[in-house]
C-alpha cells in the first residue's frame, strides 16, 4: 500500500498503536530501541581527540536498518517519533545520521501520552532534532564509557573476570555497604515502656507512660520501671488535660519514576524492573475494545510533578461529579519539582482520567490492573482536598506520674477517599474525655525493648536514597539494581540487599583507588553539569574534560598500586564423589557452590544447599533442603530428587497433622507472623515468636 510518511519509533507495540491514529498516508516502524552505539569490543572513545565517540551500528540490527533505508526512500518525509527524553532524542539523532536526514528539518515529534488527539496534535508542531539534549546523552554514554572500560579490566586482571564499576552502581553499592557496616558496628541499648490500658465506662482505650512531674523520663533499666511503680497506689487517674486539634493533611503530588517504583515496592509488591516494564505496556497502548488501542498512561520516565491544565480540568470534573465539589482542589496548585528535576514533561498519570480502573479493568491482566490503579488514584487524589484530622491529646496522672492518650478522627476523608495511606490514616478515637474526672487502668504492661539497628535497604529505599543524593537519573535506576545482582556484588535476602563477598573486596577497591567515582556529591554536580549540556549552558566535551583530568591520575595510580586479590577457596569438609580429593567451596559469578580442588583434571560441582532437619515426607529417606527458583523465590525439595520429586513452597515441620496425619507446614501470614498449617487444610497452630 502506498504512504506518503515514514514515522520512526522505538518499539513495535508503540507502532501499532500509533499507526491506527495517523491513517493510510502513514507508514509508522519501529527501531526496536538504539540503532547505533560505540563498540562493545573496545573503549570507542578518542581520548586524545577531545573524546570523540566512534559509534558503530549495533550488532544485530542490520536488517532493521536495511528495511528504515529502503522504506525511508520511498517516503517523501520521515518523521522521527522516537521518546520524549534524552535517550529517545539520541536514537532519533542516531536515525538521521543513518538515513541521511537533514538535521536543520523539522521532522521531529514527540508526545508524552500516545492518544489519538496527543499523537495528532504533536504531529502539526514537529520541530528539528535538539542538539543540546544529544549532547546530554552523549556526555553521560562517554562517562559511563570511560569508567566501566577503564576500571573494569583492572578489576578483571587483580580479582577475577567478569567483574564491573560504574559511576552509579559504585555509589549504590558503597551505600549498602556503609548500611551493613553500621548494621555490624551496632551495639543494642536496653530500655523499658509501660504502656498502660484504661476503661471510662464501657470504653477501652490505650495510653503510654510520659514521665513525673511533668517532665519526660526515659526509661533505661528495669529499675526505672521499678521506681516509677512504685509511685503509684491506685487504679484511678485524673484526666489532668484535654488537648483538642484540627489536622489538616494534603494530597500527595502526582508520581515521578521514581516514587512511582517506591510505591508499586511497598503497595503492590512489584520489583523496580516489573513496575518499568507493566508502566512501559501501559504507555504504549492496550486495546480497548471499541474505543481501540489507546495509551492509558503518560511517559513513565520523567523526574516532573507537572501537569498538564486540561489532565487537572479534567480531574476536577471528574471528582465533583464522583464525590462532590467539596472534594475537588479547584485552586492551581503550585507544584514544586525536586531540585534538578528534568521538567521536559509531565509526572506519571492517566492519559484520560475518565478511562477509571472500573471501566476499563477488564481489558487489562492482573498486573497492568494493579498498576494502573495506583497511578490512577495517586492522580486523582492529588486533584483532591487535604484530609481534615479532629486529634484529641489527653494527659492522664496519678501521685505525679503522667501517661498520656492520644486518638483521632477522619472529619472529612478528602484525599483519602481514593488514596489511603496508612494505618495512621485510620480512626483511632478516644472516649469523650473531660478535664478533671477520674478513668481507670485495667492493667499496666512492663515492657523491656533494645534498641534495632538501621534496617537494610530494600529496592524501595535505596532509590529514594539515591534520589535525595542526586545520583542517577528514572532511566538510571531500574538498570543499576540489576547490574549490582547480576555481578553478584550483592543478593537480596527477604527483599533487603545484604553485600556479598565479592561486593565487599570491588567496593574497598573503588573506595581507596577511585574516591571521585564514589564520591555523592562529585557525583550529583556532575547530574547537575548534564542538565547544563541540555540547556545549552555548557559544552559536553568540557564536562567529561573536567572528570577526565583527575580521573586519569586515579587510573595510573590504581594500575601500579592495586596487588593482586586471592578469593581464597575454603574447604567443603568432604572429599569429592568422583576423584576422591578434596571439595572446596568456591565464588562464582551466582554465588557460592562446591568445586572439586582436583580442576581442571575433574570438574565434579555441586550446589551449596540448606538442610532444614526435616526428612522428605514422601519418601522419608531423604533430607528436605532449601531450594531457590529461577525467580529467587525460596521452596523446599528432596535432597534425593530426580529420584524423589517432593517440592513445597511452604516449610515442612517434620511433625503430621493430629487431625487426619497429613504433613504439617509453615505458611506465612499478614502482619509478619507465621502459622503451622496442615496441607489438607485440618488444623492450625500459631508459631511461637
Amino acid at each position: 500500500m502506498a504512504f506518503k510518511y515514514l514515522v520512526i519509533v522505538e518499539s513495535p507495540a508503540k507502532a501499532k498503536t500509533i499507526e491506527k491514529y495517523l491513517g493510510r498516508n502513514y507508514k509508522v516502524m519501529a527501531s526496536v530501541g538504539h540503532v547505533r552505539d560505540l563498540p562493545k569490543s573496545k573503549m570507542g572513545i578518542d581520548i586524545e581527540d577531545n573524546f570523540e565517540p566512534h559509534y558503530i551500528s549495533i550488532r544485530g540490527k542490520g536488517d532493521v536498518i536495511k528495511n528504515l533505508r529502503t522504506q525511508a526512500k520511498k517516503a517523501e518525509k520521515v518523521y522521527l517519533a522516537s521518546d520524549p527524553d534524552r535517550e529517545g532524542e539520541a536514537i532519533a539523532w542516531h536515525l538521521a545520521y543513518l538515513l541521511d536526514l537533514d538535521l536543520n528539518d523539522k521532522n521531529r515529534v514527540v508526545f508524552n501520552e500516545i492518544t489519538k488527539e496527543a499523537v495528532k496534535e504533536a504531529f502539526k508542531n514537529p520541530r528539528t532534532i535538539d542538539l543540546n539534549r544529544v549532547d546530554a546523552q552523549q556526555a553521560r554514554r562517554v562517562l559511563d564509557r570511560l569508567v566501566g572500560y577503564s576500571i573494569s579490566p583492572i578489576l578483571w586482571k587483580k580479582v577475577k573476570k567478569g567483574l564491573s564499576a560504574g559511576r552509579v552502581q559504585s555509589i549504590a553499592l558503597k551505600i549498602i555497604i556503609d548500611r551493613e557496616k553500621e548494621i555490624r558496628q551496632f551495639i543494642p541499648e536496653e530500655y523499658w515502656t509501660i504502656d498502660g490500658n484504661f476503661q471510662k465506662g464501657k470504653k477501652k482505650f490505650k495510653g503510654n507512660f510520659y514521665g513525673v512531674k511533668g517532665k519526660k523520663v526515659k526509661l533505661n533499666t528495669a529499675e526505672d520501671v521499678k521506681e516509677v511503680m512504685s509511685l503509684l497506689n491506685s487504679k484511678e487517674y485524673l484526666v489532668s488535660k484535654v488537648e483538642k486539634k484540627e489536622r489538616r493533611k494534603k494530597a500527595p503530588l502526582p508520581f515521578t519514576t521514581s516514587s512511582l517504583q517506591q510505591e508499586a515496592a511497598n503497595r503492590i509488591n512489584f520489583r523496580t524492573r516489573k513496575t518499568m516494564m507493566v508502566a512501559q505496556q501501559l504507555y504504549e497502548g492496550i486495546h480497548l475494545g471499541k474505543k481501540g488501542t489507546v495509551g492509558l498512561i503518560t511517559y513513565m520516565r520523567t523526574d516532573s510533578t507537572r501537569l498538564a491544565d486540561s489532565a487537572k480540568s479534567d480531574a476536577a470534573e471528574y471528582i465533583t461529579d464522583t464525590f462532590g465539589k467539596e472534594f475537588s482542589s479547584h485552586k492551581k496548585q503550585a507544584i514544586k519539582n525536586q531540585k534538578g528535576a528534568q521538567d521536559a514533561h509531565e509526572a506519571i498519570r492517566p492519559s484520560s482520567v475518565f478511562n477509571s480502573p472500573a471501566e476499563i479493568g477488564q481489558y487489562l491482566d492482573k498486573d497492568q490492573l494493579k498498576l494502573y490503579t495506583l497511578i490512577w488514584n495517586r492522580f486523582v487524589a492529588s486533584q483532591m482536598t487535604p484530609a481534615v484530622m479532629d486529634t484529641v491529646k489527653a494527659t492522664l496522672e496519678q501521685n505525679t506520674v503522667t501517661f498520656t492518650a492520644t486518638g483521632s478522627v477522619v472529619k472529612f476523608p478528602g484525599y483519602l477517599k481514593v488514596y489511603p495511606e496508612t494505618t495512621k490514616d485510620q480512626d483511632k478515637s478516644l472516649p469523650e474525655l473531660v478535664e478533671g474526672e477520674m478513668v481507670k487502668a485495667i492493667d499496666l504492661e512492663q515492657n523491656q525493648h533494645f534498641t534495632q539497628p538501621p534496617a537494610r535497604f530494600s529496592e524501595a529505599t535505596l532509590i529514594k536514597t539515591l534520589e535525595e543524593y542526586g545520583v542517577g537519573r528514572p532511566s538510571t535506576y531500574a538498570p543499576t539494581l540489576d547490574v549490582i545482582q547480576r555481578r553478584y556484588y550483592v543478593k537480596l535476602t527477604n527483599k533487603r540487599f545484604e553485600p556479598t563477598e565479592l561486593g565487599e573486596i570491588v567496593n574497598a577497591l573503588i573506595v581507596e583507588f577511585f574516591p571521585q567515582i564514589i564520591n555523592i556529591s562529585f557525583t550529583a554536580e556532575m547530574e547537575n553539569d548534564l542538565d547544563h549540556v541540555e540547556e545549552g549552558e555548557e559544552e559536553w566535551k568540557k564536562v567529561v574534560d573536567r572528570f577526565y583530568q583527575p580521573f586519569e591520575k586515579e587510573l595510573e595510580e590504581a594500575e601500579e598500586k592495586i596487588e593482586k586479590v586471592q578469593i581464597k577457596d575454603e574447604p567443603a569438609g568432604f572429599d569429592c564423589d568422583l576423584c576422591g580429593s578434596p571439595m572446596v567451596i568456591k565464588l562464582g559469578r551466582y554465588g557460592k557452590f562446591y568445586a572439586c580442588s582436583n580442576f581442571p583434571e575433574c570438574r565434579n560441582t555441586k550446589p551449596i544447599v540448606k538442610e532444614i532437619g526435616v526428612k522428605c515426607p514422601k519418601c522419608h529417606e531423604g533430607e528436605v533442603i532449601e531450594r531457590k527458583s529461577k525467580k529467587n523465590r525460596i521452596f523446599y525439595g528432596c535432597s534425593r530428587y530426580p529420584e524423589c520429586d517432593y517440592t513445597s513452597w511452604d516449610k515442612p515441620v517434620g511433625r503430621n497433622c493430629p487431625v487426619c496425619g497429613k504433613e504439617l507446614v509453615e505458611k506465612k501470614i499478614k502482619g509478619g507472623g507465621k502459622q503451622v498449617v496442615c496441607v489438607n487444610g485440618d488444623y492450625e497452630e500459631e508459631v511461637q515468636k
